[in-house]
């Protein structure tokens, strides 16, 4: 009967050490999430904010790595995940106001249509899904044009980050040398 475990115990070692040399290939574009407000988990772990959750964004990471971005890497008038990977992902928390469009509570993802001047920033209902490849426009909820700005330093990972507004926040995009700003509205302003 000793034997008998001993030998089922052998058996799990060993198997167990062959499942673990399969080695998990990690993305190259890192994982990012953005609060509003800004750092929300560390400052509610350190007590010191009082405001509550109001978006929160996953999106991952891409780098130039000296590339040329806007126009090529990434093509004009082409649905783009506004990221690398799974497509980008925001969650609200309460309704928000986006272009005039009520947008109720809930988890979406976000696109965009880049050009040269504008972007037509897409938000569909679809989640968890993987890049723009299978953009189902059935489940569209809002699209709205943005203007580019152009900025003189380059940015070198695609960045989106909240910023506080007077009449809510906005989500701002940087990548290479474009700027492009989401205002949102909302009823509860952060602290």
């Amino acid at each position: 009967m000793i034997r008998t475990i001993l030998f089922f115990f052998c058996c799990l070692f060993h198997f167990g050490l062959q499942a673990q040399d399969k080695t998990i290939i990690l993305d190259k574009s890192t994982l990012d999430i953005s609060y509003f407000p800004a750092n929300f988990p560390l400052l509610k772990v350190q007590e010191k904010t009082t405001a509550p959750l109001q978006a929160r964004l996953i999106y991952s990471r891409p780098a130039m790595n000296g590339r040329v971005i806007f126009g090529d890497l990434i093509a004009y008038d082409k649905i783009w995940r506004l990221g690398a990977n799974e497509a980008t992902e925001i969650e609200f928390y309460q309704d928000v106001s986006i272009a005039n469009s009520r947008l109720k509570k809930g988890r979406y993802t976000l696109y965009a249509i880049p050009q040269a001047t504008k972007w037509t920033l897409l938000i569909n209902k679809e989640t968890d899904t993987w890049g723009s490849f299978r953009y189902n426009i059935n489940k569209e909820v809002l699209k709205t044009d943005l203007p580019v700005e152009k900025i003189t330093e380059e940015v070198e990972y695609f960045t989106m980050y909240f910023e506080a507004t007077e009449k809510g926040m906005q989500l701002l995009m940087l990548w290479e040398n474009a700027k492009v700003v989401l205002p949102i509205e909302t009823s509860i302003k952060s602290k």
